[in-house]
């Protein structure tokens, strides 16, 4: 199988981890949505990234649909996402902030690189969602008692923070205070000396407007 997507978006990044520390084999194609948009749109109408293109040539699109194929293919036991419960609905609540921070930062990043006049409402909006994403999420980082977001083991949750928080500190240096985010710049401090974080990475290369 292979993925598409450069390894500076953060949710092309976290499936690429995710890949590497399940053990799964892929070959990875680093297309660009801008500069290589017709070569994505065969597997992926929408032209986005991350897009997990299987062996018998279907398609998954979206970070969260692709994850959750993985977890089905290595197995609970095996999984970085409880299968039910409390610790499921937690982990995913967890995912689905940073997941929304990224999207944020990305549309952030695209308003100042792509458009000549930014339009100020938008700019606005868009800083105060990552801004008070970024201070829940360094509440709850503050409650973590386990070496991991939710237990012993990295999850999900984990990978997923810590992909974003790289993305957001390259694309928007001003909006993430180490001062002010002491938990959350601290975790994701930790998931980055992990061997597959330091593989899997690539300097924040915007496209240019």
């Amino acid at each position: 199988m292979f993925l598409i997507g450069q390894y500076d978006s953060p949710f092309v990044r976290r499936v690429a981890i995710a890949l590497r520390l399940y053990g799964l084999a892929f070959e990875h194609k680093p297309w660009s949505t801008f500069g290589d948009a017709e070569k994505i749109a065969p597997y992926n109408p929408l032209r986005r990234v991350p897009t997990l293109v299987l062996d018998d040539g279907e398609a998954l699109i979206e970070s969260t649909i692709i994850l959750d194929y993985l977890d089905e293919l290595v197995g609970e036991g095996k999984a970085m996402l409880p299968r039910s419960g409390a610790g499921r609905r937690k982990h995913l609540r967890i995912c689905a902030l940073a997941s929304g921070l990224g999207d944020k930062a990305v549309s952030l990043l695209y308003e100042r690189v792509l458009r000549k006049e930014q339009l100020a409402l938008w700019v606005e909006r868009c800083q105060a969602q990552i801004a008070d994403v970024l201070g829940v999420l360094e509440a709850e980082c503050v409650r973590v008692t386990t070496p991991y977001w939710l237990g012993e083991r990295i999850g999900h949750a984990d990978i997923a923070v810590a992909c974003v928080v790289r993305f957001t500190r390259e694309a928007h240096p001003q909006l993430f205070d180490a001062a002010r985010y002491p938990a959350l710049g601290a975790h994701a401090e930790r998931c980055e000396a992990l061997a597959p974080f330091q593989e899997i990475v690539q300097p924040l290369a915007p496209p240019k407007g």
